[in-house]
């Protein structure tokens, strides 16, 4: 005899729970997947923290920072959102974006997370190398209103 067929009950990415046929209290999975969806959509995080904030409000998405304590301990590197009096934790995937809100830039994750750093500032050279750091000013201008790089 056959095995049966089998639905899987999450999706493959985020773990978004899915409808099976019959499914009684269906609006509890249709609407956790869609505030999940919510969170994850153009996602804004706080900041990054270790533990969680003294300070935060319903729906506010922290970075779990490396080495994490208490409630986050063992979550590093997931999106922390705090949800119905709880916190729930969504595992990064690769390409995953976020913005962050504290340093007013983007990071990306790719096997970790990835943040952009200021450039130093340009010394030395000659006139012809004045107009150079002139473009590279711009060009930094440019990437920090983008919010590819932090704002200094």
């Amino acid at each position: 005899m056959p095995d049966p067929v089998t639905f899987a009950d999450t999706s493959p990415r985020f773990a978004l729970p899915l409808l099976h046929a019959g499914q009684a209290q269906k609006e509890i999975f249709v609407n956790e997947g869609v505030l999940l969806t919510d969170a994850l959509m153009h996602c804004m995080i706080i900041g990054e923290a270790i533990a969680p904030p003294q300070n935060y409000a319903e729906n506010d998405a922290w970075l779990v920072a490396p080495e994490a304590t208490g409630a986050w301990a063992g979550r590093d590197g997931a999106v922390a959102l705090y949800r119905a009096g709880g916190w729930i934790f969504i595992p990064p995937r690769d390409g995953m974006r976020v913005f962050d809100a504290s340093s007013g830039s983007e990071m990306l994750f790719f096997g970790f997370w990835r943040k952009a750093s200021l450039p130093g500032e340009l010394l030395g050279g000659t006139i012809v190398d004045g107009e150079a750091r002139t473009a590279i000013k711009d060009l930094v201008s440019a990437l920090q209103a983008l919010g590819i790089l932090p704002l200094a």
